[in-house]
């Protein structure tokens, strides 16, 4: 059997963070545990070097991140700097919507907009044009989610070599 990959999920913690819990509890890669609430305000107490040093930790050794796309997930800066951090760094990039996961609280969301439309690059393309942003069957989404998973790393590893 082959091993997981290890990966580093992005995503907007408080509107997605029971979503992401699913995906986590798939098995399918490994991922990082999310920080909790609490964790996150002391980090955000120690201003923006606190924060980037927690993702620069965080996202060493991983092969890719997962950016778990909800309804406000592109608003979030940084959400932003790790896609940015990602792709600068070679690392695997897909995007997953997951709109279609049910909240136990407020159920499905609006699809969100896809995070790499607005991330320009030098060569004046955007980062979507090399970057996928699935988006998993609405009549079951964690089930296509969870039978798909580890191929959308690797093809998103696989396209950065």
């Amino acid at each position: 059997m082959a091993t997981k990959r290890k990966v580093f999920y992005s995503f907007h913690y408080d509107n997605d963070v029971f979503r992401v819990q699913q995906i986590r509890n798939m098995g399918a890669i490994e991922g990082d545990e999310p920080v909790s609430k609490n964790d996150w305000e002391t980090l955000q107490k120690g201003g923006s070097k606190a924060i980037e040093k927690w993702i620069e930790d965080n996202m060493s050794g991983k092969s890719c991140v997962v950016v778990l796309v909800g309804e406000d997930t592109y608003k979030r800066p940084w959400v932003i700097h790790e896609i940015t951090k990602a792709w600068n760094d070679g690392k695997g990039l897909v995007g997953i919507y997951i709109h279609n996961l049910k909240d136990p609280k407020t159920g499905t969301c609006s699809k969100g907009t896809n995070p790499f439309e607005q991330i320009g690059l030098r060569n004046g393309k955007k980062l979507s044009d090399y970057v996928k942003c699935v988006n998993p069957k609405s009549t079951d989404a964690y089930n296509d989610i969870k039978a798909n998973l580890a191929d959308w790393v690797e093809d998103a590893i696989n396209s950065r070599k």
